[in-house]
Formats: C-alpha cells, sequence, structure tokens
C-alpha cells in the first residue's frame, strides 16, 4: 500500500467506500476554502431577517440611514450596523452627498439570491 492508498484509507475510514470513481470526481470538484468561506459570510449576512428588509428595501430605492430607519422602526444606529456588516461583504454601497450617506444594492447577484429564496418560499 503506497502513501496515497494509506491516505485514502485513512479519509474513508468512517465508512465503507461503495463508488470510489464517484467520491474521486466529487473530491476533485472540491471549492477552494477561500470560496466557501466567503459564501458562507453571505448566506449568514442573507439569514438575518433585519439585512433581508435593508436589502428588500434598497432593491426599491437608493435610501440614506435615516430613512432606513423610519421604513424598518429601527434606530440610525441598529441600521448602521448592519449597513456596515452589508458592506463589508460588498452587497450594497454607499455614496455620499454632503454630510448624508445614501445606500443601494451593489452585487446584483444578491437580488438573484433573494429573489430565488422569496420565490421558493413564496411557491410552498
Amino acid at each position: 500500500m503506497d502513501a496515497k492508498q494509506a491516505e485514502s484509507k485513512v479519509e474513508t475510514a468512517c465508512c465503507n467506500v461503495i463508488h470510489e470513481d464517484t467520491v474521486e470526481r466529487v473530491k476533485a470538484a472540491e471549492l477552494p476554502v477561500e470560496q466557501v468561506v466567503e459564501l458562507a459570510s453571505i448566506f449568514q449576512a442573507l439569514g438575518d431577517s433585519t439585512r433581508l428588509k435593508i436589502i428588500h428595501a434598497l432593491m426599491q430605492e437608493e435610501m440614506c440611514v435615516c430613512d432606513l430607519a423610519a421604513v424598518l422602526g429601527m434606530t440610525q444606529s441598529a441600521v448602521s450596523h448592519q449597513l456596515r456588516t452589508l458592506r463589508n461583504l460588498r452587497t450594497i454601497k454607499r455614496r455620499k452627498e454632503g454630510r448624508i450617506a445614501y445606500y443601494s444594492i451593489d452585487d446584483h447577484h444578491i437580488l438573484t439570491l433573494f429573489n430565488t429564496g422569496l420565490e421558493h418560499v413564496s411557491h410552498r
């Protein structure tokens, strides 16, 4: 038994592999760890109801923190905290006009995720 076979036995020691070719194909298609972590962060952000409400509001129109706070019935501080999270993930962007910051959707892939999720729950 060579080193690769020994490693394979260790990795599959928890069960008997029935379809080794399938296992190898799937392993070869594994995502890089960095992509998995970033994707998990996006789904984690979308897993928060407040952030989903913010995204939905920003899908309608660009808005400032004050207006978002009024729409959501939250404090400006609480909204700002959520906006920071979404900005760090590059899902929304900010533009300043004088002293007022306006927020809008930055990554239109988020709209696809949002709309696909909404369609999924609407057809249950």
